[in-house]
């Protein structure tokens, strides 16, 4: 990085330090925390989205549509995070590649399964073997935010579920007496009361979500923890410019330091959004905030 750096051995502990924090694999760590910040960014939104779906199709009166989505909540929340991450990644992998096999190779005649092994037709791969190795990491990446949306999206289908139950019925009696039609009192009077009844139970989610970041690590993807862990570990002169001992309780501090800042923020961002969403609302918190206004 520096025109200094180019013998590590001749600088003083202050330029070593320079040097050593700005080499490629340390841009490569402080990458890492962007492709974290982008997983929640993209997987939030993804999983409140399968997590409402789960909710309204629970509710449905079209009864295959109610058990496929009590199913899918039940399931999923049944089986610990890490089994699930380390069987549906592999899992998806191979559903995608066997339905690119079937339309591609349809003349290929020998089994996919070949004992332990999964074998497809080369044009099938994905991606393919001769793509780009940002192709390889963005797929990688892809199939962990699809994972982690279908995980998160069950239990915030969950969460939603008991929101909708919480709006009082007879706010729906009365959008009825008005003449109103299930899907009119569902769109007007459940769902923009719902999310005051769930913002807590997501607020919970969300942190649970953050903590569960680190779970890239196990599918292949070079997030803060595989690059702590790889920065950290002992380094001698045989294989780096810039050897030193065993440091992984410094870049762990770190990433501890981190995770605590990040979730400190959100519990001040959903703060605010808890507030705003219980002003004039009939709760705990909207009668705190009527009190707190009389009592101004």
């Amino acid at each position: 990085m520096f025109s200094y750096c180019a013998d590590p051995d001749t600088l003083d502990r202050l330029h070593w330090l320079s040097c050593y924090l700005t080499t490629g694999k340390h841009m490569a760590f402080y990458t890492s925390f962007g492709t974290v910040l982008l997983l929640l960014a993209v997987t939030a939104p993804l999983a409140l989205a399968f997590g409402f779906a789960a909710a309204a199709g629970s509710r449905s009166h079209f009864f295959p549509l109610k058990w496929l989505s009590n199913i899918y909540m039940a399931i999923v929340r049944g089986v610990p995070d890490i089994v699930f991450f380390l069987f549906f990644v592999i899992a998806l992998d191979q559903a995608f590649e066997w339905t690119r096999h079937q339309v591609l190779c349809p003349d290929w005649d020998q089994p996919i399964r070949q004992g332990n092994d999964f074998i497809v037709c080369p044009a099938a791969k994905l991606p393919l073997n001769s793509a780009p190795e940002i192709y390889h990491q963005i797929y990688g990446f892809g199939l962990a935010v699809l994972t982690f949306a279908i995980v998160f999206g069950a239990f915030a289908g969950n969460v939603l579920a008991g929101a909708f139950k919480a709006v009082p019925h007879g706010q729906i009696e009365t959008a009825e007496a008005y003449g109103m039609t299930r899907r009119q009192t569902f769109w007007r009077i459940m769902v923009p009361q719902m999310w005051t009844y769930a913002i807590p139970g997501l607020s919970n989610l969300w942190m649970v979500l953050i903590k569960a970041t680190p779970l890239l690590f196990l599918l292949g993807v070079e997030d803060v923890v595989y690059w702590a862990r790889e920065l950290g570990n002992t380094k001698t002169a045989r294989f780096t410019d810039y050897p030193h001992g065993d440091w992984r309780v410094y870049y762990f501090f770190g990433l501890l330091v981190f995770y605590l800042l990040f979730t400190k923020l959100s519990e001040v961002v959903l703060a605010r959004i808890t507030r705003k969403l219980s002003h004039g609302q009939a709760t705990a918190a909207g009668e705190a905030m009527r009190k707190a206004g009389a009592n101004a």
